[in-house]
């Protein structure tokens, strides 16, 4: 389609799941997209192939979130590898997608579970954006994954909810900041997505309880959520900043 065309973007987490849509789906627009992953390489690898498959751009760098200098060590990797690919350097959508649960209510939920996660939910998109801002080109895009969890109270995932709504809340301040530089900075929130981190989807009984969130009564899919980022990153939502996008598929909505 190449709406992004010319445009190099970051997707963190960007080799699996919700990521991996985000990232194909920017490339298929035209994007050089840099797949950023914690870990899996063979993951990264595989998602940098399907883009290039289908005709696009992708490169993979590393950095492993939620411990000191995580920001620093992938903008390192990132800058050592996008002049390859594109001699200005620099990027213009930054989606930090990367992210991490703790399934627990609060009695069950320790200071080390709760480090992580905000560590890895909250801490490293501050930083990654803080340190990003003077890579990031005027009217560029930031997009953040939040989750649909804090709109409604789900005891279970106190701690992840929690650090979700304070990226909510990163969104909108920053959004109001870098307005003067033609930045516009929201975030999508997903409801309950087909992944592999949703293991728990392959009972039969407990998908039909998930089906049953949604409007449509379906699991949303990956791609239903890297859809919307697209349209974030593109020049159609110049007019859309400091909102937090519902991508559960109308979830609870009769409530």
């Amino acid at each position: 389609m190449g709406s992004l065309k010319g445009r190099t973007a970051l997707v963190t987490g960007g080799s699996r799941g919700i990521g991996r849509a985000i990232s194909e789906r920017l490339g298929r627009e035209g994007a050089l997209v840099a797949v950023h992953y914690n870990t899996n390489e063979q993951a990264a690898k595989e998602t940098v192939a399907a883009i290039e498959a289908a005709g696009g751009r992708a490169f993979a760098v590393q950095a492993e979130l939620g411990r000191p200098g995580d920001a620093e060590a992938l903008w390192a990797a990132f800058d050592a590898a996008v002049t390859a690919h594109d001699s200005r350097g620099g990027l213009d959508i930054l989606a930090n997608n990367a992210g991490t649960a703790v399934m627990a209510g609060i009695k069950d939920t320790d200071e080390a579970a709760f480090d992580q996660v905000f560590d890895v939910n909250i801490k490293a998109p501050f930083f990654i954006i803080k340190l990003g801002l003077d890579r990031l080109r005027d009217g560029g895009r930031i997009i953040n994954t939040t989750s649909g969890f804090t709109r409604v109270a789900f005891p279970t995932i106190a701690a992840t909810a929690a650090s979700k709504g304070a990226l909510v809340t990163l969104t909108r301040t920053l959004a109001l900041e870098l307005a003067p530089r033609g930045i516009t900075v929201n975030s999508v929130a997903p409801g309950i997505t087909e992944t592999d981190a949703n293991a728990w989807l392959a009972d039969p009984a407990a998908r039909a309880h998930g089906e049953s969130y949604s409007a449509f009564k379906r699991i949303g899919s990956a791609s239903d959520v890297g859809d919307v980022v697209a349209l974030l990153a593109s020049d159609d939502a110049r007019w859309i900043t400091g909102q937090d996008i519902d991508a559960t598929g109308g979830s609870l909505l009769g409530l």
